[in-house]
């Protein structure tokens, strides 16, 4: 046999390379948007209905002032946190009960992408609530509409931030009911933590109050408000937003390789 046609002096064959983070966080992102999206009439009439439902409550014990801009602040935010923290939660512990993260984990794509693309497809679907509730809590409370565009950093930014604590609460819980339990114990606190005025509540609460990532997101949202906006303090709230999102998808991340593996 000529030396050419053995298959032992052949060279290897050339491995594919490495897909990149971003081209895989796109695909990731369309095939979860195009399975989130037959429940997203659902989910936007309940996330909304819910938030707007809390501001109308509210409106009975609070007049207007600093604690109507946090009202309308934190209930247009409890939309993405219902949807970051509680919904994102159960899916990936469903998704790692029944052995879905086996599939994910055969695809070559970094699992920052699966984490990322997954919270986005999600969270994509916040935005029209998360809308209407500020424009509805604005026209209730008699708050001005003329910044309503900080909404488009705060969605992205707290989403992001909840994001990462709600899949990281769904893949490090050992079983999926303990993941719905705690995204709806997550999304609790953003309730109350992040609805109620922070000058209502005790020091010890309030301390709490500034552990929870949303609640950046909704004093940058709230400063608005005013007639004058701090946009100094918008800024840097935005920027504790931001980096408080990166850790939060940085640990989600690792909850996944370390549940991948298992």
């Amino acid at each position: 046999m000529p030396a050419s046609a053995d298959p032992a002096g052949s060279a290897p064959a050339e491995l594919a390379p490495r897909a990149r983070l971003l081209p895989s966080l796109a695909a990731v992102y369309r095939a979860q948007l195009s399975r989130a999206r037959v429940a997203r009439i659902p989910l936007l009439f309940v996330a909304t209905f819910q938030s707007v439902g809390i501001m109308i409550l509210m409106r009975g014990v609070v007049d207007g002032g600093g604690e109507a801009r946090a009202v309308v602040a934190g209930s247009s935010v409890l939309v993405v946190a219902f949807v970051a923290l509680n919904l994102l939660a159960q899916y990936f512990g469903q998704l790692r009960a029944a052995g879905g993260l086996d599939h994910y984990a055969t695809l070559p794509v970094p699992p920052a992408s699966v984490v990322l693309g997954a919270a986005g497809a999600y969270a994509s679907f916040t935005v029209p609530g998360t809308l209407v509730t500020a424009v509805v809590g604005s026209l209730l409370f008699g708050l001005p509409l003329t910044h309503l565009w900080v909404l488009l950093a705060v969605i992205p930014l707290a989403g992001a931030a909840l994001a990462g604590l709600g899949a990281a609460l769904g893949l490090l819980a050992p079983r999926p009911e303990l993941a719905t339990l705690l995204g709806q114990l997550g999304m609790s606190a953003a309730l109350l933590l992040g609805v109620l005025p922070a000058e209502r509540m005790p020091g010890v609460i309030a301390y709490a109050r500034d552990l929870l990532p949303s609640t950046y997101g909704v004093e940058a949202f709230a400063r608005t408000f005013d007639s004058s906006p701090d946009w100094g303090a918008v800024v840097l709230d935005l920027g504790i937003c931001a980096a408080v999102g990166v850790l939060s998808l940085a640990v989600a991340t690792w909850a996944y390789r370390r549940a991948a593996v298992r």
